[in-house]
């Protein structure tokens, strides 16, 4: 089966919206992905160390007590992003098994790059109270001020970084 075409950015773009402003309706928040990871780490670790996490303010919150930590609304969301995603690209005709990378880098260093950079990522928004789809999606809607600022220096670092690792692309 061949590849079928992207679907039109605008139409997707307005897409997300009324998912998000769905989500700020139905669900009282926005939309999300690194708390529902947090929830997921809680989950373990709470199999492991329950004591930890009941006597650890911040884990506690997420799943202290008798609380489940997989029961919150933000992990059936990144499920549905998860499986969306999947029955989309099936049926795109685009779901296969590679690994993208330019003529200067190798399979093993692009990943190596891109488990460096997803971890510095997701220590950032822990430290940040939020990932960039929180940030970008649910604060820009109600006009953040904070998530405006948020993400110009995101894209200004991406373009600075851009500049640098570029030779590995080309």
């Amino acid at each position: 089966m061949a590849a079928k075409r992207y679907s039109s950015p605008y139409l997707a773009g307005v897409g997300l919206g009324l998912v998000l402003l769905a989500s700020f309706f139905i669900t009282g928040h926005g939309l999300g992905a690194s708390g529902s990871m947090m929830s997921a780490v809680v989950a373990v670790e709470k199999v492991f160390l329950p004591e930890h996490v009941n006597k650890n303010e911040y884990l506690a919150k997420y799943g202290g007590g008798d609380k489940n930590p997989l029961k919150d609304w933000y992990v059936f969301e990144l499920v549905g992003v998860l499986v969306g995603g999947l029955i989309s690209g099936a049926l795109a005709g685009r779901v296969k098994k590679e690994t993208n990378h330019g003529p200067q880098i190798t399979k093993r260093r692009r990943w190596v790059f891109a488990v460096i950079g997803g971890a510095l990522f997701g220590f950032g928004a822990r430290l940040a109270r939020g990932c960039t789809s929180g940030v970008a999606l649910s604060g820009g809607a109600v006009l953040s001020l904070g998530a405006w600022i948020t993400m110009m220096s995101i894209f200004a670092g991406a373009y600075a970084l851009a500049f640098v690792f570029r030779k590995l692309w080309i």
